[in-house]
């Protein structure tokens, strides 16, 4: 277990150089929701950590750096293209108002290094899975399906939501079709999938010790930035949406309720 407190904190070093970097780039632009395309690219950085210090890279650790590369790459190019030329996201504003005055300095530690060290922690089934030198098995399988379940829910459901944006005369709508006609928030179902798919991984990797990361990850989508953050104040943006959440599930997919 020693050996495997030293790689993550190699991981968490790595992580913290690169929030750091961040934070610059972030007083340089005066925005810090910078920071939410970084948070991908945070795992990807881990998992090379992991890769580069394992004795032997196997099958099992291949498949799993090549899920984090695709998923963290896909992701952070979406925020990235998606809040290109916008402001700072309201959120941040939100957090900038709340910590002034000398914001500049204390965003270093109140974004870019909690996103550092949740993604350090919610890391951690990467480890073993990447590490393990054991033959592949079903849980592997079944973490691989779940993780393809995830990406989708996630990719696409971005998709649908960029392209109903783009459409003149959205503003104040709401979209209720495709994958967000059976829940409210297919990314972030997406999202918990994919990690839960890591941690079915790791557990066959001999990683059940992780199960804190998903579990973390889960609450993070459920209770904080995620679904309970952004519905706090939806429905004085788009009118519509209280009718939308009456007849949507918000979360885990299912049909539409009766009105």
């Amino acid at each position: 277990m020693s050996a495997v407190l030293e790689v993550w904190a190699l991981a968490f070093g790595a992580l913290l150089l690169f929030g750091v970097a961040g934070w610059i780039v972030s007083l340089y632009l005066h925005d810090v929701s910078i920071v939410d395309g970084m948070w991908p690219m945070m795992f990807l950085i881990a998992a090379l950590v992991y890769a580069g210090t394992a004795d032997l890279l196997n099958a099992r650790g291949a498949i799993v750096l090549a899920l984090v590369f695709i998923w963290s790459v896909r992701l952070s190019a979406h925020i990235f293209w998606r809040n290109h030329g916008e402001d700072e996201d309201y959120r941040y504003r939100q957090i900038r108002e709340n910590n002034s005055p000398h914001f500049a300095i204390k965003s270093l530690y109140i974004v870019f290094g909690l996103q550092a060290s949740l993604a350090s922690f919610i890391s951690l089934p990467l480890l073993p899975a990447i590490a393990s030198s054991s033959d592949i098995g079903i849980l592997d399988i079944a973490g691989i399906l779940l993780w393809l379940v995830g990406f989708i829910f996630e990719s696409v459901g971005d998709w649908q939501l960029v392209r109903f944006r783009s459409r003149s005369g959205s503003q104040g709508k709401v979209l209720d079709t495709g994958l967000w006609r059976y829940t409210r928030h297919p990314n972030y179902f997406g999202d918990f999938c994919v990690w839960w798919g890591f941690f079915l991984i790791a557990v066959s990797a001999g990683g059940w010790w992780a199960i804190a990361s998903p579990l973390l990850m889960s609450f993070l989508l459920l209770k904080v930035s995620g679904v309970a953050l952004l519905e706090r104040d939806i429905e004085e943006r788009r009118p519509r949406y209280s009718r939308y959440r009456a007849q949507t599930n918000a979360f885990f997919p299912g049909p539409r309720k009766s009105p």
